[in-house]
């Protein structure tokens, strides 16, 4: 077993050589890349990526990240597409083969068939001397001087370089299609991530009760309302106006000020201009309003009316915090 110092200096060389590696594909962005983007951009078919081993595996992230960022995008593997996954091929299609060496057995099997079909071909290869090369194209280059493994044997300052020159391609063509924050969200309604994009301040409203006082009621109306409705607060209407907003805090200074509180009524209390979001707004908004008012709900309004309330824990249920 390694000791600690050793095995920090093994991480940092590894990252090291990775890190020299992503930074020495900078100078491969060249015509090649520039074609295969237009390439790709301006077609009217899919995006084919198919590789096999550990760069099958980087093709398939390569995949998924295409497919969330506009670029519609399907996985085949090298070795299955001789064995009838090549129906997966359109005439419109365009093909992308990952492949460190660029003359693996696979590699050389497929590719004719590629060809012969007449799909547009981009090697993504780090051996622009290999089979796959001289069959693309177009070559995008990611050749690296050594892997990080101490024996330059297993794929890893490869693959890394694989993923990053994926990525350039991705954003590029993101950069291309104009891909807004909106368009994002369509592909990732299920995150988190996408949450933060589309859900609105009104969807996590209807989820919950609308406690709400006269400026009249007295104390104990207040208290039965905020207490029934579990939002810690209630929005004090007039003539359909929000006037104010009673909260559990303005409950407890009220109980630090008065002796007698039983003559009190809601306006006696309640803090004036609370602080709103409209239901159409972006609920991750609310967020950074609760944040710099350090507040823990907010009043939701529809064309200038109450709607309801957001508290910090819907925020944190739905995980946008």
């Amino acid at each position: 077993m390694k000791t600690h110092d050793q095995v920090v200096a093994i991480a940092k060389a590894t990252l090291e050589i990775e890190a020299q590696s992503i930074t020495a594909l900078i100078q491969n962005v060249n015509q090649d890349f520039t074609q295969a983007v237009t390439e790709i951009f301006k077609s009217k078919g899919r995006v084919i990526i198919t590789g096999v081993g550990k760069s099958a595996i980087i093709a398939q992230k390569i995949t998924a990240t295409f497919n969330s960022t506009g670029t519609p995008a399907v996985f085949m593997h090298a070795a299955d597409a001789v064995h009838g996954d090549l129906g997966i091929i359109q005439q419109s299609d365009i093909i992308i083969c990952i492949s460190k060496s660029g003359n693996t057995p696979e590699v050389k099997v497929l590719i004719p068939l590629l060809k012969n079909a007449g799909n547009k071909l981009i090697a993504m290869v780090g051996n622009v001397d290999s089979y796959l090369a001289k069959e693309a194209d177009y070559i995008i280059n990611c050749t690296v001087e050594k892997e990080a493994c101490p024996n330059n044997l297993a794929p890893t300052s490869s693959t890394t370089a694989q993923l990053a020159m994926g990525d350039a391609l991705a954003v590029c063509l993101l950069e291309c299609r104009d891909f807004k924050s909106e368009d994002f969200a369509k592909f990732h309604p299920g995150g988190a991530l996408g949450k933060r994009l589309y859900l609105k301040a009104g969807d996590l409203a209807t989820q919950n009760q609308k406690p709400q006082v006269k400026k009249t009621d007295t104390v104990r109306n207040v208290l039965i309302e905020i207490s029934s409705k579990r939002i810690g607060a209630a929005a004090v209407i007039e003539n359909n106006t929000i006037i104010g907003i009673i909260t559990d805090g303005d409950i407890r200074r009220m109980m630090e000020k008065y002796e007698n509180i039983n003559e009190l009524k809601a306006s006696d209390i309640m803090s004036h201009q609370p602080k709103t979001i409209d239901a159409e707004e972006l609920a991750v908004n609310a967020i950074n309003i609760m944040q710099q008012k350090n507040i823990s709900q907010i009043i939701v309004t529809k064309q200038n009316n109450f709607f309801g309330f957001i508290h910090l824990h819907d925020l944190l249920k739905e995980g946008i915090i």
